[in-house]
């Protein structure tokens, strides 16, 4: 397998080459992931593209995928993408105040990441800020937890739905909606 990987010029090619090596009837999470290594060992981690980039690569050429396997296999390297970008302790939405700590510090590194012209990190934050807003969505509907709670992960995702919009307009926005007369009745100072 290496003999032939040594030869592709470009990592769309050695999407398919590995491909044709694995002779596999279907693709599913097992053939993404070793794709995703050989890519890796070829052209360094920030070369690696998603299980669903690299599924929709092969299902062009006609491999038959494993759907679910493929739906799952990206949803778990995302999260695990995501979770490099801070350490697991960095970010924190007990409070509102810690909230705002929280996504100031995705814009921080949002600016830096777009500063140097990296569409991969803004493209990780994004999926991370995509996915706290989802899981803050449902404690906000869910009933299994106190209305001040619900309110506040309701504010949190809304928080996220502006950033997610326009990041560059978020910290402006943030500074006006704490001072605003709604922000202030639902949740005090």
């Amino acid at each position: 397998m290496s003999g032939k990987r040594d030869r592709a010029k470009t990592k769309h090619e050695l999407i398919l080459e590995m491909w044709r090596q694995l002779e596999c009837g279907s693709v599913g999470a097992p053939e993404l992931e070793l794709i995703q290594e050989g890519l890796l060992k070829s052209f360094g981690e920030g070369a690696v593209d998603s299980p669903a980039s690299i599924a929709r690569i092969l299902a062009d050429e006609g491999a038959r995928l494993r759907h679910p396997e493929v739906l799952d296999c990206d949803t778990l390297w995302r999260e695990r993408q995501s979770f490099q970008l801070f350490r697991p302790d960095e970010l924190s939405f007990s409070t509102l105040k810690e909230g705002a700590e929280s996504i100031e510090k995705i814009e921080a590194l949002r600016e830096q990441f777009e500063q140097a012209g990296d569409d991969r990190g803004i493209e990780l934050l994004r999926a991370l800020a995509l996915k706290l807003k989802r899981d803050f969505q449902a404690l906000s509907r869910s009933q299994a937890i106190e209305q001040q709670k619900r309110l506040q992960a309701k504010e949190i995702a809304d928080w996220l739905t502006v950033w997610l919009q326009d990041a560059r307009i978020f910290r402006d926005w943030l500074s006006l909606r704490l001072r605003s007369s709604d922000f202030l009745e639902k949740h005090g100072e």
